[in-house]
C-alpha cells in the first residue's frame, strides 16, 4: 500500500486562492477586529458566501455524492477528499485569522449535526439554505451551566405536544460559537438555525438525548448574553434562552422513541468525531500564522535557522525553532489521519480525539514560545504574537476540552465504558 503526502490538486487550488483571502481580508483586519469585539466584518461575509455559492462549498460540509473532489460523478474513480479539503481550508482560513474564520458563512457545527444524525429530508431542507442569496450561518447548543463537559448532566427538556404535534423546550445553553449570528435577525444575514441537544426523557438518560433542530425567529427563542473572551473576540460567544419554545415534529434529529440505548448521545458523538479534527485543524493554522511570522522577524534580524547541524551546533533560539516546527508537522500528521478516516467512513473516535489534544497542546506551545523568543515586541501589541497566543487557548477548550478527550482516548484504547472511567 503506498502512502501518499502530496494535496490533491482540488485541494492546492482552494489553498492558493484562500491565502489571498487569508491575507488580504483577514490578516490586514485582524487587529481591528480583536479591539472592536463583537463588531461583524461584512465584508469577509458576503465575499466569502459569494465565494462558496460559486464553488459549491455550501454548508462547509463534505459532499456525499461522487468521489469527494467536487460532489459530482466521475468516470474515474478517486477517493473521497470531502474533510480533508475542509481541514485545509480551515487550516488557512485560521492562519489567516481564526475568529473571522469561526463566523465564516456556513452550517459550521449545527450543519455537522444535521449532516451525522439527519435524515435525508432534513438534510436537503436545512443545509441547502447555506446556498441562497443572503450568507447564514448555524450554530450548536449543548453546553449549560451545569452541564459542560459531562454532556450527559444535560437538563434542558423537550416535551411533545400531541395536540399541536410539536416539541416544546425548555432550557438554557451557553457558550455557544456564532449563536447570535446564527439565531439574531441581522437584516444581511439569511434565516439561520441552531440545534439544540434535549432529553426527551430524563429517566432514560443518554438514551433520551435527541438534537433538535430551531430556527431563527422561533418565539421563545432568546440570546440573553454575548461573552466578553480572552480570544477569537470577533465571533460571538452566546447564551441562548429557550422558554416553552415549539419546534416542528419533524426537527427532531434521529428517532421520537427512546429506546434503552445511547442513540441520541452516539448521534452527538458522531458530530464530534468528524468536527474534532477541524477543530485541531483551525489550532494549526494559528500556530503555523505564529511561526512562520516568527522566522520572519528573526530572519529580518539576522537569525537564519541552520537545519542539517548536530544539535550541539546550534544556538537556543535554533533548537526551539526547530522544535516548534516538529510539534506543527506531527499535530498536522494526526489531523490528516483523523479526516482520512472520515472521508472513508471508518470509525476514527481516537484520531479524532488524539488530533484535537495535540492541536490544543500544540498552538499553546508554540504561541507562548513564540512570545517568549520576541520578548517585549511578542507581548506588545505592535504586531499580533500576543493575540495569536490568545487565540490558541481555545483549541484546548471547545468542542470537548483536552482533559476530555484524553478520557476518550483511554476509553477507546483501554476498551472502558463512560461509566467505568471517568
Amino acid at each position: 500500500m503506498t502512502i501518499e503526502f502530496e494535496s490533491p490538486k482540488p485541494i492546492v487550488q482552494t489553498q492558493f486562492m484562500l491565502k489571498t483571502v487569508a491575507e488580504e481580508m483577514m490578516r490586514s483586519q485582524s487587529r481591528y477586529f480583536d479591539e472592536h469585539e463583537h463588531e461583524i466584518p461584512w465584508d469577509y461575509i458576503e465575499f466569502m458566501h459569494t465565494a462558496m455559492k460559486a464553488t459549491g462549498a455550501g454548508s462547509l460540509t463534505p459532499k456525499e455524492k461522487g468521489n469527494g473532489h467536487d460532489g459530482g460523478e466521475q468516470k474515474e474513480k478517486r477517493p473521497p477528499i470531502g474533510y480533508q479539503s475542509l481541514a485545509a481550508q480551515i487550516e488557512m482560513l485560521a492562519w489567516g485569522d481564526v475568529g473571522m474564520y469561526l463566523i465564516t458563512p456556513g452550517g459550521g457545527l449545527g450543519a455537522a449535526a444535521v449532516q451525522a444524525a439527519g435524515s435525508p429530508e432534513q438534510k436537503a431542507k436545512f443545509l441547502a439554505r447555506f446556498g441562497e442569496e443572503k450568507p447564514t450561518l448555524a450554530a450548536m447548543c449543548m453546553t449549560e451551566a451545569g452541564a459542560g463537559s459531562d454532556t450527559s448532566a444535560i437538563r434542558a427538556r423537550a416535551v411533545l405536544d400531541e395536540t399541536t404535534k410539536e416539541w416544546v423546550i425548555n432550557g438554557e445553553k451557553i457558550f455557544v460559537t456564532s449563536g447570535d449570528k446564527a439565531m439574531t435577525k441581522y437584516e444581511k444575514l439569511g434565516k439561520g438555525f441552531v440545534v439544540v441537544w434535549a432529553s426527551i426523557d430524563p429517566s432514560a438518560g443518554r438514551s433520551g438525548m435527541r438534537a433538535f433542530v430551531v430556527e431563527a425567529g422561533t418565539p421563545g427563542v432568546q440570546v440573553s448574553k454575548l461573552e466578553h473572551k480572552l480570544g477569537i473576540r470577533v465571533s460571538d460567544t452566546a447564551t441562548i434562552s429557550l422558554v416553552d419554545a415549539r419546534v416542528p415534529y419533524d426537527n427532531i434529529l434521529g428517532s421520537p422513541t427512546v429506546e434503552k440505548t445511547t442513540t441520541g448521545f452516539k448521534g452527538a458523538m458522531a458530530t464530534f468525531d468528524a468536527t474534532r479534527p477541524l477543530v485541531a485543524a483551525s489550532g494549526v493554522g494559528v500556530a503555523r500564522a505564529a511561526l512562520e511570522f516568527l522566522k520572519e522577524k528573526l530572519k529580518e534580524s539576522g537569525v537564519e535557522i541552520r537545519y542539517g547541524l548536530p544539535r550541539n551546533k546550534l544556538t537556543s533560539i535554533e533548537r526551539d525553532v526547530i522544535e516548534m516546527e516538529i510539534q506543527l508537522h506531527s499535530a498536522w500528521l494526526m489531523v490528516l489521519k483523523a479526516v482520512w478516516m472520515a472521508d472513508n467512513k471508518k470509525p476514527n473516535a481516537l484520531e479524532s480525539s488524539m488530533s484535537k489534544i495535540r492541536a490544543g497542546d500544540v498552538v499553546t506551545k508554540i504561541t507562548q514560545k513564540a512570545v517568549e523568543i520576541m520578548g517585549p515586541l511578542g507581548y506588545s501589541r505592535e504586531f499580533l504574537f500576543e493575540k495569536w497566543f490568545r487565540d490558541a487557548k481555545i483549541t484546548d477548550i471547545y468542542e470537548g476540552t483536552g482533559q476530555i478527550n484524553r478520557l476518550v482516548v483511554a476509553r477507546q484504547i483501554l476498551g472502558y465504558s463512560g461509566s467505568e472511567l471517568r
